[in-house]
């Protein structure tokens, strides 16, 4: 330190320094005891400080002087309070050396709250408007290195005058762009969009290669937040770049940098096309082609020096033009070639060059062109998961193997990281866990290969195993009659080794509490046999599993009568009656009475056999978003091959029943509406409004009367109102709702308000459905409401809701009542409309437009153009989108004024993937609505309903 310190003043002794003077900083500097610096230190402050404070005025070149000095030593580490003011008087001198110093002084020590800021920013100011480029180049550095919010607002609007004016020299220039830079990146509110960003973009064809360079970090970094206002920099910067590809490295000498034309040029270009999707002139987007092959042409050809300089400047380049292919994922032909590119250096010997291959294959192996070319390297993959020294290479390796995994090579792979996970470092090793659980689900044709699967990665990793992935293996077998009976064989082999993870004991428990006696004829796993080698892991584990244990052994005394005295034994021991732990002992006191006062029938109904669950997504794959972050490889593999949530056709959900043991999934009935009555069974009334559903109170209904008057735009008005509640009509009686859906499940409050102080006789409201509407959602209410509705008073009603598969009508409310011996007839539409069921998904910019591409048929795409009916508010606009369902996606559309959103219907049958787009034009006032999904009915009708709200 000393030493770079003591270079830095030895460099300046050419700019007006005495040999004095530099002696004395060698003389501090080369003070290796401590104690002697400090005196020395002190020694110089006591004079700097008098001779500040003397009555003799000093020079310019004796205050440049001390005022170097005590930089020095602020260096060195002492504090300086003094001789700041003397540093701000050097910024007028006349003098580049002395201005310099004084610059120097101020970028250093003096903070944004200094009472002396004014005096500098005026100092600034002057130089500023100079217009000597050696003056303007001090100013711009030194905002530049300060860099802090009074900077900005007192700099902000001046300097794009400076970057754009036409006498300011190339080099004022360089200085202003990244000056500019950086005070948006500290204060970006403060550096106004206006006239000059138009102007700003055409430096991208400006003489000076340095002038180009700044201008394009900067039109970058305001291009990501601002996109409209620098489009036309895409034709700029695509010109530019086919220039320098196309160029010998003799064109450009002061730019070739070891016979590579301006690789960090090339670089920043590249990156700024990425901040826009492929451009739509057919001529700009050929020359881009054209730029792309070139250098993918040039990365085959011999390299023209053995320098390390020349692979990196040749390799930077070549990566940032596979990042915009990939960003751009239109053109199958550059995407192959790119793949087949990075197929090479993956035996390449440098390691960065590996590292760097594998992370970009991982994302090509999202792409629908590139992902069978990104296969054929599956061998060098593998072999370098299992040879390659550096964890994060083999890290980036488990990553490409998960994206490139499908079901032609899913068992290979799959035993590939399984093998691997024996000898992964610890840090990796639950990711490794999680990846292997969720492709041995994914791709499971044979269940019991899943079954093995995760059985093998409890015993090879448990203690990396989370819960979600237990809970999700019992989920599957509890919901597939086919492989349950191999499921209770395998873990019955898998708990007689000697050593057992907990996490096994955890599974088979569950899974011979349900499905042991299956199993119970072969002598070899009868009852007692099952019951004992469960019972011989009791003592080794933790409180929770044997909590679950002893819900296994009340299964089995309703499942195996002949084990009960035995069971009973055990639950009547002092260790279980006695325990110290609230939970074990409650267990065993409660299944103790259980199982001594409760009758056969009773027992069966208590301890039946668990119910499947109801599909959701996948929590080990959620747990490995959360882990791995929203935009991953995860999640664009995800969104590219699997468009459905549902897992291999999974089961289909049914109502959750009453079980002793616990439910381990968060997946679990969340509504309770699992729990609620059956429909009552009876003839549908033949009335002209469609199928009944339920009818709560009467064995007949009378006609069903037309919508009440109103009634549609208090519908219309809970379309984007996803959960909550609100006034549904309004007459003498008064209907309100509050309603939550979660997923294909709905629960809705119906309250009835009686207004007047007359009693409502044989109220009775009725659900009913068309007949077209009826095979597709299901509803009921759970109980009938009191006939009697007294005046001022108010009654509840809940009906559960269940999407089977997508529908158009909404369910129909019939109110049926007598009301001062006049007769009373209401109808109103229940707001059960589809987007209930959505369920938002988040995007990044790349998935969105991937997946929107994909969705391209027509019969998969509505759109509507249609003028707005109400004023065009942003907020309220943004308000609506989230309502209605969807996620509301920021910074995925170019054009910041668009709205886009994401999610997924569910139903009972299928899960169905909504994107929508709308694009608003608030000098027509017209708005253009687009959805895409997978069926066009759907697209329809969402297309109806959100149009509706504008």
């Amino acid at each position: 330190m000393r030493s770079c310190v003591l270079s830095v003043f030895l460099f300046h002794r050419g700019e007006g320094f005495s040999g004095l003077f530099l002696l004395a900083v060698a003389s501090v500097t080369l003070n290796y005891v401590k104690e002697a610096e400090i005196k020395r230190i002190n020694k110089e402050l006591a004079n700097i400080r008098s001779k500040f404070k003397g009555d003799k005025a000093l020079d310019g070149y004796s205050k440049k002087k001390y005022v170097c000095k005590l930089l020095f030593i602020f260096l060195l580490g002492h504090d300086i309070d003094f001789g700041h003011m003397e540093a701000v008087n050097l910024l007028s001198s006349n003098r580049y050396t002395e201005k310099q110093i004084g610059y120097l002084f101020i970028s250093v020590l003096v903070n944004s709250n200094s009472e002396l800021i004014r005096l500098i920013n005026n100092a600034i100011k002057n130089d500023l408007a100079s217009r000597n480029p050696t003056f303007m180049g001090l100013a711009l550095h030194c905002i530049a290195s300060v860099g802090s919010r009074e900077m900005a607002e007192a700099f902000a609007g001046e300097i794009p005058k400076v970057l754009v004016a036409g006498d300011t020299m190339d080099s004022v220039k360089q200085s202003a762009a990244l000056c500019l830079l950086r005070l948006y990146r500290t204060s970006p509110d403060l550096v106004p969009m206006g006239d000059w960003t138009s102007r700003v973009v055409h430096l991208l064809n400006d003489q000076h290669l340095g002038v180009v360079t700044a201008a394009t970090s900067l039109i970058t970094t305001l291009a990501q937040k601002n996109p409209e206002e620098f489009k036309t920099s895409v034709s700029l910067a695509v010109s530019r770049l086919s220039r320098i590809v196309t160029s010998a490295s003799t064109d450009l000498q002061d730019y070739t940098y070891y016979f590579v034309p301006a690789p960090w040029l090339s670089v920043k270009l590249l990156r700024l096309l990425q901040c826009y999707p492929p451009p739509e002139d057919p001529a700009v987007r050929g020359r881009l082609t054209e730029c792309l092959e070139t250098i993918l042409n040039k990365a085959q050809e011999p390299p023209k020096s053995k320098k390390v300089q020349h692979s990196n400047a040749k390799n930077a380049v070549l990566f940032e033009a596979i990042s915009l292919i990939i960003h751009h994922d239109s053109e199958p032909n550059l995407l192959v070639r790119a793949c087949n590119q990075l197929g090479q250096f993956l035996q390449h010997r440098e390691t960065n060059l590996r590292y760097l291959a594998l992370e970009s294959m991982c994302t090509l192996a999202s792409s629908e062109f590139s992902h069978e070319a990104v296969k054929t390297h599956i061998e060098t993959v593998i072999n370098a998961l299992k040879t390659e020294r550096d964890v994060s290479v083999r890290q980036r390796a488990v990553d490409l193997l998960y994206a490139m995994c499908d079901r032609s090579n899913a068992p290979q792979i799959v035993a590939e990281m399984l093998s691997y996970l024996e000898t992964a470092d610890y840090s990796i090793r639950e990711e490794i866990v999680l990846k292997v659980a969720i492709l041995a689900e994914k791709y499971a044709v044979d269940y019991t290969w899943y079954v093995d699967t995760i059985l093998n990665l409890i015993r090879i990793a448990g203690d990396y195993v989370s819960e979600e992935v237990w809970y999700r293996v019992i989920q599957i077998v509890i919901n597939r009659d086919d492989v349950q009976g191999y499921a209770a064989k395998t873990v019955f082999e898998a708990l007689q080794a000697p050593a057992c993870h907990e996490n096994l004991v955890k599974v088979g428990g569950y899974i011979l509490g349900e499905f042991g006696n299956l199993i119970a004829g072969d002598p070899r796993s009868s009852p007692l046999i099952q019951f004992n080698l469960l019972h011989s892991k009791f003592h080794l584990c933790s409180v929770p599993t044997r909590a679950l244990l002893l819900s296994t052994y009340i299964k089995f005394v309703n499942l195996f009568p002949e084990v009960k005295p035995t069971i009973q034994d055990v639950l009547r021991s002092d260790s279980q009656l006695r325990n110290a732990d609230v939970e074990l002992q409650q267990r065993a006191v409660e299944y103790l009475r259980l199982s001594t006062v409760a009758s056969t029938d009773i027992l069966a109904t208590v301890l039946e056999e668990m119910p499947p669950f109801p599909e959701r997504e996948s929590s080990i794959l959620a747990k490995l978003k959360k882990k791995k972050g929203p935009s991953t490889v995860t999640d664009l593999e995800d969104t590219k091959r699997e468009r459905s949530v549902d897992v291999n056709g999974g089961p289909e959900p049914a109502p959750a029943s009453t079980s002793a043991m616990s439910t381990p999934s968060p997946s679990a009935d969340l509504l309770g509406l699992g729990a609620a009555p059956p429909a009552p069974a009876g003839p549908p009334p033949s009335s002209g409004g469609g199928g009944l559903l339920v009818d709560v109170f009467s064995d007949s209904a009378s006609v069903v009367a037309p919508l009440a008057p109103g009634s549609e735009d208090n519908f219309a008005r809970f379309v984007c109102k996803n959960n909550g509640g609100g006034l549904l009509f309004f007459n003498r009686e008064m209907m309100c709702v509050k309603k939550w859906f979660l997923f294909l499940l709905g629960r809705m409050f119906i309250f009835y308000g009686n207004k007047t102080s007359t009693q409502f006789l044989n109220f009775t409201p009725t659900l009913i459905c068309s007949d077209e509407l009826q095979p597709n959602i299901l509803g009921f209410i759970t109980k009938p409401v009191d006939p009697t509705v007294e005046g001022g008073a108010q009654v509840q009603q809940v009906v559960n809701i269940e999407c089977v598969s997508d529908f158009t009508e909404a369910p129909v409310l019939n109110i049926q009542f007598r009301y001062g011996g006049t007769f009373q007839n209401v109808s109103v539409q229940l707001p059960i409309t589809l987007n209930k069921f959505f369920q938002p998904t988040e995007m990044a910019s790349q998935d969105f437009f991937q997946r929107w591409k994909q969705l391209s048929n027509p019969q998969q795409e509505v759109q509507n153009i249609f003028k707005a009916k109400h004023p065009m508010d942003t907020e309220v606009t943004k308000a609506k989108i989230i309502g209605f369902g969807s996620a509301l996606l920021e910074e995925v559309d170019p054009n910041p004024a668009n709205f886009v959103g994401a999610g997924i219907i569910h139903t009972k049958t299928t899960q169905i993937g909504c994107l929508l787009r709308l694009e608003p034009n608030l000098q027509a006032q017209m708005y253009r609505l687009t959805l895409r999904t997978s069926k066009e009915a759907v697209s329809q009708r969402l297309c109806e309903l959100l149009s509706a709200q504008f």
